[in-house]
C-alpha cells in the first residue's frame, strides 16, 4: 500500500485541526442557538486574539514598532484564506463531490494498514505474487 501524496496528507491535516477549532460542531459554541451569535463570538475571539498576540509582540518580543492593527489584518489575511478553503471542502462533502471522499478513504486506509503491520505475524497477501 502506497503512502497518500504529501499534498493531500497536509491538506487534510489543516482541514482537521480548523475543524477542531472553528467548526461550531465541536467547540462550546455549539450551544448557543442562533447561528448569528455564533458568529460574532467567533469575530470577538478573533479580534481578541489578535491583540493578545500584537501585545505579546510588542513586550514579550521587543518590537516596539509594532502595531496592533497590523496583527488584526495579517492574522486576517491567513485566517479568511483558511476559512474560504473550508467553505469549500464543506460544500463539497455536502454536495457529494468525490474527491474529498477518496482522499478521507485513502488516508484512513493507509492509517488502517500501517496500525495493523505495527502488530506480529501480521503480513499482507499480495495475490498476484502467491498465485
Amino acid at each position: 500500500m502506497e503512502k497518500p501524496n504529501i499534498f493531500r496528507r497536509i491538506v487534510m491535516s489543516i482541514v482537521d485541526k480548523w475543524r477542531v477549532v472553528m467548526n461550531v460542531k465541536y467547540n462550546p459554541l455549539k450551544y448557543i442557538p442562533d447561528p448569528s451569535l455564533q458568529t460574532y463570538f467567533m469575530l470577538v475571539l478573533f479580534t481578541i486574539w489578535s491583540i493578545t498576540f500584537g501585545v505579546i509582540a510588542i513586550f514579550w518580543l521587543g518590537f516596539i514598532g509594532y502595531s496592533i492593527l497590523t496583527s488584526i489584518l495579517v492574522h486576517a489575511a491567513i485566517v479568511i484564506p483558511l476559512a474560504f478553503t473550508n467553505a469549500i471542502f464543506v460544500d463539497a462533502e455536502r454536495d457529494g463531490e468525490n474527491w474529498l471522499k477518496e482522499w478521507r478513504e485513502e488516508q484512513s486506509r493507509y492509517k488502517l494498514v500501517m496500525n495493523r503491520l505495527k502488530t506480529k505475524n501480521l503480513v499482507l497477501w499480495d495475490p498476484n505474487k502467491e498465485a
